[in-house]
């Protein structure tokens, strides 16, 4: 079975992980936490680092860290990880939610104005499978607002995107520099990997040093075990910081390798009939985190059964995320009663994503392609 991802984990990992066993720096301290959060800081041009868990609490950590209140409104993507609808509704405050882009499966950012109530205080772009968010627009209108924005790059790792595209100066920043706050996930299947971890990146002294407060229970600078606040235990390890710092070492690498897996894929499944393949919009650098794939309903197929005769032929895939609205768990909590949005709900039912990690060989791509083509084929 080709899988859908396979880490690359090398000797300069080995030898990080091993100096903090031999050193005794095994917990939430030690060099590797420091240079790990400096560094990915700087590779997202950003002023502040703060490791986490992973990227889940690195949401959560991210609303706390804004001080939102019960019935604070916060714009989202339906079509997202139950994550960021969950860290938003953990502090009492409320998703709402705009459809998925049907070209870059992102979100929709022409719906977002109309969604803007006096309670709104967050708009919570996602940058999905890889490819950028269109930020100009929801930077403007989180400006005219004064609305915080919460960037979640989790799966936009090295991701640019063209700002002032079409009008003077433009620029390309990367994703993780747009946000009042933004978050990323090193999962295993991520660009790059601690395993689990995640870690939140701000240019603001204020957020970074409440990030950093909350991420380790709130103790006092002068007194270790005396709390005016509730936080929460939040820490990364020296352990999972030494593994990132050696992957971050090998981000060119990485996103070389990933630009060809889009490349190539796009060039062996373009033009196959019933098939919507990834593109790229001018203004944005996919980094393509997911190769994600719609198959048509014309051919019969969705992607449970798309998947089945993949699987069949020796290809792992996943499916693509289910939209918020349709979650029974947010459902029986009274969220999102009536509403529905066409694009998420076609995506979560036709979409899928193929073989896509760091460690897929040409050889497994090829085989890979030849199984989409003789099953849309049959």
């Amino acid at each position: 079975m080709i899988p859908v991802n396979e880490p690359v984990i090398g000797e300069s990992e080995l030898a990080n992980v091993t100096e903090c066993i031999r050193t005794g720096w095994i917990s939430s301290a030690g060099r590797f936490i420091d240079a790990f959060e400096e560094g990915w800081a700087s590779y997202c041009d950003r002023t502040h680092g703060v490791a986490v868990a992973n990227g889940t609490v690195a949401l959560r950590l991210a609303v706390a860290a804004l001080d939102l209140q019960p019935g604070d409104e916060v714009i989202m993507p339906t079509f997202t990880i139950i994550s960021c609808a969950a860290a938003v509704i953990d502090c009492g405050a409320v998703p709402v939610l705009v459809d998925a882009d049907p070209e870059t499966f992102g979100m929709n950012v022409t719906q977002v104005a109309a969604k803007i109530t006096p309670r709104t205080r967050v708009i919570m772009p996602v940058h999905l499978y890889g490819h950028p968010v269109d930020m100009d627009p929801l930077l403007a209108l989180a400006a005219e607002h004064h609305l915080a924005v919460i960037e979640d790059a989790a799966e936009a790792h090295g991701a640019e995107y063209l700002t002032s595209f079409g009008r003077s100066a433009p620029t390309w920043r990367r994703c993780g520099s747009f946000g009042d706050v933004s978050v990323f996930s090193f999962y295993a299947n991520k660009l790059i990997t601690t395993g689990e971890g995640g870690m939140l990146v701000t240019d603001s002294d204020t957020i970074a040093a409440r990030a950093r407060s909350l991420r380790n229970l709130c103790f006092q600078p002068t007194r270790r075990f005396y709390h005016e606040e509730l936080g929460f235990n939040f820490r990364l390890t020296n352990l999972q910081a030494a593994v990132g710092v050696a992957q971050l070492a090998r981000m060119p690498e990485v996103l070389k390798q990933k630009r060809w897996m889009g490349q190539a894929y796009g060039e062996r499944l373009a033009g196959i009939p019933g098939l919507q393949i990834p593109m790229t919009k001018p203004w944005a650098r996919h980094v393509f985190w997911m190769y994600g794939l719609v198959v048509d309903e014309s051919t019969g197929l969705d992607a449970v059964s798309f998947a089945g005769r993949l699987a069949a032929k020796g290809v792992e895939t996943r499916p693509f995320f289910l939209g918020m609205h349709e979650q029974p768990v947010l459902q029986q909590r009274g969220l999102f009663a009536g509403e529905h949005y066409p694009v998420a709900e076609r995506l979560a039912r036709q979409g899928l994503y193929l073989p896509s990690g760091v460690a897929l060989t040409p050889t497994q791509l090829d085989a890979v392609c030849l199984a989409v083509r003789e099953v849309l084929a049959a």
